[in-house]
């Protein structure tokens, strides 16, 4: 890409980044006014709800972004979410059953993780049991993982109360940063940092995996053992993602898009752009969830009706390029 364009798509990010933390900060139901004069609560409010709030929502989006740049890049596959190896409806599993159970929003978001990574588990030990390490035998692993785990998920709505415990569990499922706490956030916050670190660094091995397995053979790099790695941080991610917000949808999947649009096909470009645009989108989609309605709104519709269009935009630009 141009360093004239890059620099431009730069500059344009961290402005649109900037106005929607301010916008994130200052909108709400108390409003806060720019610059200074603030009153107590107006300190509480931003500092002590908002702003964790915010941190909260840069950091999932950042995350799911990523995890979608990751698996989009090591399958070969624009189409690919950071769902692919069933996280999100593992995840859904233990949260439904937490729910069930009675337990708090601790206990939720513990059962969340674990169900995740069952999901993760099982994707990972059928290519093993099958004895084919392939690309394709993973996919096919992860989509009946979570098919298993939707039928589960299923039979959980199915015996619980329907004035209480269904209603918790579809809004859980739905994604939202409501019950997201600042303890929570602190927890799992360094090893989704961690993640992404990790993520980052080997990211131009993204690049000689894209080439296929027998390129990245010759050029020093075992393609198995490291798209396996890949996936475990990126999966790791994901479920830490999941568990603190529930299913989001989109993000992972329209934002690595937008990525490559800005910082190019290379990904060590492309991946930092994704992280940031994620934590952008989440954000701007959050600060609408709180603000459109007496009460919140579900995260994945914002970001459905948000990403949808979005994404026609997306590859209808796309197919111009190729056109051209």
């Amino acid at each position: 890409m141009h360093k004239k364009r890059w620099g431009l798509n730069k500059g344009i990010a961290l402005f649109c980044g900037a106005a929607a933390i301010g916008g994130a900060l200052a909108v709400g139901r108390y409003g806060v006014t720019w610059p200074g004069g603030w009153t107590e609560e107006m300190k509480n409010v931003v500092f002590r709800i908002r702003l964790p709030r915010v941190g909260a929502a840069m950091l999932i989006g950042g995350a799911l972004s990523l995890s979608g740049a990751v698996y989009q890049g090591i399958f070969r596959n624009p189409l690919v979410s950071p769902d692919i190896l069933g996280v999100s409806s593992g995840a859904s599993v233990g949260a439904a059953g937490a729910i069930l159970l009675g337990l708090g929003p601790w206990g939720i978001e513990a059962c969340a993780f674990l169900g995740g990574l069952a999901a993760v588990m099982i994707s990972l030990a059928l290519p093993r049991i099958l004895k084919n390490s392939s690309a394709f035998m993973l996919v096919l692993a992860g989509i009946l993982s979570g098919g298993f785990m939707n039928a589960l998920l299923g039979g959980l709505k199915y015996v619980a109360d329907t004035e209480m415990e269904l209603a918790a569990i579809v809004y859980w499922t739905m994604g939202s940063l409501a019950s997201c706490r600042p303890a929570q956030v602190a927890l799992f916050g360094p090893w989704m940092l961690f993640s992404i670190f990790v993520l980052l660094a080997l990211r131009w091995k993204i690049n000689i995996l894209s080439l296929g397995d027998s390129e990245a053979y010759s050029l020093g790099v075992h393609a198995a053992k490291m798209r396996l790695t890949l996936v475990i941080f990126a999966t790791a991610l994901t479920s830490f993602a999941v568990s603190l917000a529930g299913t989001i949808g989109w993000v992972g999947l329209v934002i690595p898009h937008l990525g490559r649009l800005l910082g190019g096909d290379d990904n060590r470009s492309a991946l930092p752009v994704s992280v940031f645009l994620g934590g952008e989108f989440l954000l701007i989609a959050d600060t609408l969830a709180r603000n459109l309605a007496p009460s919140e709104i579900p995260l994945s519709i914002l970001t459905g009706l948000i990403g949808t269009p979005l994404f026609v935009g997306l590859l209808f630009r796309r197919r111009l390029r190729i056109a051209e």
